[in-house]
């Protein structure tokens, strides 16, 4: 025999009338989640977004086609010694995502082809985004080739030898 349970009415002041309760409650819920956002310092919300003073070195090596060196880049003004600056820094700008590291490898248990690209390696260091940077980038197999290719031209197009 399952047992009925009385149904429980709040007391309110005065006749309230449903749809009305709910705007109520929904416009309070409103202003607390707005309210606690605004007192979160500026700075929070821009952390994971590049800004002024981001600073990598790109050492190249094995790349070939004479874009093996070393190159700073500087983003927000765009300079440096890298041949395209700008490019560099727009690369990594549609790279970088709200909580993720623009520079992170394949995760571990990621099917990987078994396409070797070279033996081109790109070391980034540095600050980007407000965070230290510090990634090799190679083309040992697909995951790794991808990452490198959606990163270019920060570390220059690889090229093998014999190709253009």
């Amino acid at each position: 025999m399952s047992k009925v349970m009385p149904k429980v009415v709040p007391r309110a002041i005065g006749p309230v009338r449903p749809g009305l309760r709910r705007l109520v409650v929904g416009a309070a819920a409103s202003v607390a989640a707005l309210t606690s956002l605004s007192t979160a310092p500026p700075a929070a919300y821009a952390r994971d977004a590049p800004g002024p003073g981001d600073r990598l070195t790109v050492t190249v090596r094995d790349a070939g086609g004479g874009a093996d060196g070393t190159y700073e880049v500087r983003c927000r003004p765009d300079g440096g010694s890298h041949p395209d600056p700008a490019g560099a820094c727009a690369a990594v700008e549609r790279n970088t995502r709200w909580g993720r590291n623009a520079f992170a490898p394949a995760p571990r248990d990621a099917v990987r082809t078994l396409r070797y690209g070279g033996p081109a390696t790109a070391r980034v260091t540095g600050t980007w985004a407000g965070r230290p940077v510090d990634a090799t980038c190679t083309r040992t197999n697909g995951c790794e080739s991808a990452r490198r290719d959606r990163l270019v031209p920060l570390p220059p197009e690889a090229r093998a030898a014999g190709r253009a």
